[in-house]
C-alpha cells in the first residue's frame, strides 16, 4: 500500500474518531427543578430548570422558607374549566429501548390560592401510558411532599412526562420535580418492558425506623422507606450486592426483621392494594453464625411463593413478575425443619404492573411537530403523544382506531392561531378533515394538499392566506367541502374545482379572485 493511500486511510480514521468525540453524549439521568429560574446543586446532583423541557404552564414560588430547594417552586398549569387536557414535559435525548426510573415529586404549598386550600387531584402520564392519580392531600396536610416512582422503557428519542386534567381537578395541576435515571439492562429484567411498565407501591428497608434511605451506593438513586420495628443486624453481612439482579444498596442489609424461631408474618405493603398483578422482589442476607444455615418457605396470602429458600451471608433475592393481589397482603415466613435459625427479611420492593399504552404512528407525530413549528402560538397541550392515553388527545386532533393509529382530523377553528400552514400537513395521508376556520394564518395554501386522497373537508376561511387556490385540490376525489372565503387569495379560480361535481365550494367574499374565461358562477 502506497504512503499516500495510507495517509488517506489514517486521515479517514482520525476524522471518524474526531466525529465520535464531537457527538453529544446522551445523559444517563435528568433532574429537573420545575418552576425554577436557574440550575442548582442539591443532594450531590445538578438540577436543571424546566424551561427547556416544556413551554406551557406558569412558574410559581412556594411561600415557605423551610422547604427543600427542589420544593421551593412549582410549575402550575391552568385547568381551563376542567377540559381534559394533558401538559407534557419532553425529556431527552434518551436511549431507545433503555429503561428509566422515573420519579415525580409534588409539594403543593398552597400555590393556587386560598380558594383552593387542598391540592388538586389529577392524572400523571408517561408517553401514551396512564400512570395513575396524583393525590397529595394527606401528605400536604402533614407538611410533607409526595413522590411517585415507576420504571418505563423509552420507545423513542424522547420521553414525555405529563400531567392530565381530569374531572377530579378543581384547581390547577402542578409539579415540583422530575427525575429520570437510566437503569442497567439487568434491573427488573424479568419484566417485558415492551408490553409493561412498573409503578412503585412500596420499597422498604425492613427493621429500620430512621429517615428514608437514599444511599450513594445505589447508582439508581432509589428511595428506601423504613419499615420497623428497629432491628439492627448483629453483624454486617459480607453481602455481594453485585450478585443481585436489582442491585440493592449494602445499607439495607444492616437491619432486618427476624424471629429466633417459629413463623414470622408481616402485613406488607401497609395499605390495601387494588386488584391487579404485581412485581415483588424480596432481599435477604443471613447475619447469623448458625452452622446449619437459615432456610424457610414464603407464602403470600397463603399461596406458596417460594419453598425452602436458603439464605447465607452472600445474600439472595427472590422475584415474582406477575403476582395477582387485592386488598391487604400477608407474607408468611415458615422455617424449614432443618433450619438453624428463624426467618428474616432485609428489604423488599413491590410494583404494580401496568400495561403500556398505545402510541401514535411515529411518522404522523413527526409531521405534527413540523406543523407546530410553523405556528406562532400552537395549543399549549401539543406535546407528548397526540392520541394517547384515551381521552387525552391533543386539542383539535382526532385519531383512528386499530393497530396503526393515525391522525385523521385536525380541527383548530377559532383558536387565535397565527403563523403559516406547513406543507408537511400534506404528508398526513390519513387526514379526512382539516378545519382552520377563523384564525390569523398567513402564507400560501400548500399545493401538496392534493395528495390527501381521503380528504373530505378543507375549511380555511376567515384567515389571511395569500396566493392562488391550488388546482391540485380538484384531484382529491373524496373532497366534498372546500371553504376559502375571507382570505387574501388572488389569481384565477381553478375551473376544475368549479366543475367538480357535488363539491360545496365557497371562495367569496373577501378574496381578489377572478373566474376563468366564460365562467359565470
Amino acid at each position: 500500500m502506497s504512503s499516500s493511500i495510507l495517509l488517506l486511510f489514517f486521515t479517514f480514521i482520525l476524522s471518524l474518531f474526531s466525529l465520535s468525540l464531537s457527538q453529544p453524549q446522551i445523559p444517563r439521568s435528568f433532574r429537573i427543578n420545575c418552576g425554577a429560574p436557574s440550575p442548582i446543586d442539591f443532594n450531590g446532583h445538578q438540577w436543571l430548570p424546566d424551561s427547556n423541557f416544556i413551554s406551557a404552564g406558569e412558574n410559581k414560588t412556594v411561600p415557605y422558607s423551610w422547604v427543600l430547594p427542589i420544593l421551593s417552586s412549582v410549575r402550575s398549569f391552568a385547568q381551563e374549566r376542567n377540559a381534559q387536557k394533558k401538559f407534557c414535559y419532553e425529556i431527552g435525548p434518551v436511549i431507545i429501548s433503555a429503561r428509566y426510573m422515573v420519579r415525580t415529586t409534588y409539594f403543593y404549598g398552597g400555590v393556587n390560592g386560598v380558594r383552593h386550600e387542598k391540592p388538586p387531584v389529577f392524572d400523571q402520564i408517561v408517553d401514551g401510558t396512564l400512570w395513575g392519580l396524583v393525590n397529595t392531600t394527606e401528605d400536604y396536610a402533614h407538611n410533607m411532599s409526595t413522590y411517585y416512582e415507576g420504571v418505563f422503557q423509552a420507545a423513542r428519542k424522547t420521553m414525555s412526562i405529563c400531567l392530565g386534567v381530569n374531572k377530579l381537578t378543581d384547581s390547577d395541576p402542578f409539579i415540583s420535580a422530575i427525575e429520570m435515571v437510566m437503569l442497567d439492562a439487568s434491573i427488573y429484567n424479568s419484566t417485558k418492558f415492551s408490553q409493561n411498565a412498573l409503578s412503585l407501591i412500596s420499597r422498604n428497608n425492613f427493621g429500620f425506623t430512621g429517615p428514608i434511605l437514599r444511599s450513594p451506593d445505589d447508582q439508581f438513586d432509589r428511595l428506601w422507606q423504613p419499615f420497623g420495628p428497629h432491628q439492627a443486624a448483629t453483624l454486617v453481612p459480607n453481602v455481594s450486592v453485585s450478585g443481585f439482579w436489582n442491585l440493592p444498596p449494602a445499607e439495607i442489609f444492616e437491619t432486618r426483621l427476624a424471629v429466633d424461631s417459629g413463623q414470622m408474618e408481616l402485613q406488607w405493603p401497609a395499605g390495601h392494594l387494588p386488584s391487579s398483578t404485581y412485581y415483588i422482589a424480596l432481599y435477604f442476607a443471613d447475619d447469623s453464625n448458625s452452622s446449619s444455615g437459615r432456610s424457610f418457605d414464603i407464602s403470600i396470602n397463603d399461596v406458596p411463593y417460594i419453598r425452602n429458600i436458603s439464605v447465607t451471608s452472600s445474600g439472595v433475592a427472590v422475584f415474582a413478575t406477575q403476582w395477582p393481589l387485592v386488598g391487604l397482603t400477608r407474607i408468611k415466613f415458615t422455617p424449614a425443619d432443618e433450619s438453624g435459625a428463624g426467618p428474616l427479611i432485609n428489604g423488599g420492593e413491590i410494583f404494580n404492573v401496568l400495561t403500556v399504552g398505545k402510541r401514535t404512528l411515529l411518522r404522523d407525530v413527526i409531521l405534527l411537530k413540523s406543523i407546530k413549528r410553523r405556528l406562532l402560538n400552537p395549543p399549549h397541550d401539543w406535546n407528548g403523544d397526540p392520541c394517547f392515553p384515551t381521552g387525552y388527545s391533543w386539542t383539535g386532533i382526532s385519531c383512528s382506531n386499530g393497530t396503526r393509529v393515525r391522525i385523521i382530523s385536525i380541527n383548530l377553528m377559532n383558536m387565535g392561531l397565527s403563523g403559516s400552514l406547513s406543507p408537511d400537513i400534506a404528508n398526513l395521508t390519513a387526514l379526512n378533515t382539516i378545519v382552520l376556520r377563523n384564525n390569523s394564518l398567513s402564507g400560501f395554501i400548500p399545493s401538496m394538499l392534493g395528495k390527501l386522497n381521503h380528504l373530505e373537508i378543507l375549511s380555511l376561511e376567515d384567515n389571511q392566506f395569500i396566493g392562488p387556490i391550488p388546482s391540485s385540490l380538484a384531484d382529491v376525489t373524496s373532497l366534498r367541502k372546500l371553504h376559502l372565503e375571507n382570505n387574501n387569495l388572488s389569481g384565477t379560480v381553478p375551473k376544475s374545482l368549479l366543475e367538480k361535481p357535488d363539491l360545496d365550494f365557497t371562495f367569496t367574499p373577501g378574496n381578489s379572485l377572478s373566474l376563468p374565461a366564460g365562467q359565470n358562477t
